[in-house]
């Protein structure tokens, strides 16, 4: 009995030491994270300004759309906090939630760079060039601050992308180990118990 509780044993090994080779991923880091989470926090820290001009310059039909954009700016703000806290949170579907707050504050933004530059052109053809003025120069601020949000966007998106594709990985990994380990047992005349 002694020897064929070693033999079993050597076994459990030979099939942990597969499943310690299979655990090489490349989920994003907590550093990678962290200067995501940096490069955002200064993204939104510029963005909030804007919606602020946006609100001024736009009056009443400025308040609705950035209400929505303030929202928008809570979420990531919350997220930010949360995942500074917990970086690795970041490897989850609210990864993917942080995605989605950037792309939206991304399509905010253009939408008041479009809404701006429209503004100023109407405003500018009745010789108000004033509030034309201010309007062109929040249309550029957009531009500009679409441009950083953008880019944010995009190293979100590669970073979540890493993880969709390590979890993939390690679940195809996953599958590789028990069958070697369950083809181990059936070859030393072991018959792996059935749930």
């Amino acid at each position: 009995m002694p020897l064929f509780r070693c033999g079993f044993y050597l076994l459990v090994l030979s099939c942990l030491s597969f499943v310690c080779r299979a655990q090489e991923t490349n989920f994003p880091t907590n550093d990678e994270i962290n200067l995501l989470l940096t490069q955002t926090e200064r993204a939104v820290g510029q963005y909030k300004p804007l919606l602020d001009q946006e609100e001024s310059l736009f009056g009443e039909k400025g308040k609705e759309a950035v209400a929505k954009d303030r929202e928008v700016v809570k979420g990531l703000e919350m997220a930010i906090k949360a995942f500074r806290k917990n970086p690795q949170g970041f490897n989850s579907n609210l990864g993917f939630a942080f995605f989605e707050w950037i792309d939206d504050a991304d399509r905010n933004i253009l939408l008041c760079a479009s809404g701006a530059s429209t503004e100023a052109v109407t405003l500018m053809l009745d010789g108000k060039t004033d509030k034309a003025l201010s309007l062109a120069q929040l249309s550029k601020s957009c531009m500009d601050m679409s441009s950083l949000i953008y880019t944010v966007g995009e190293n979100t998106g590669a970073l979540y992308a890493r993880y969709v594709s390590s979890v993939e990985a390690l679940a195809k990994q996953g599958s590789e180990v028990a069958q070697k380990c369950t083809d181990i047992l059936k070859k030393n005349g072991i018959k792996p118990n059935k749930p």
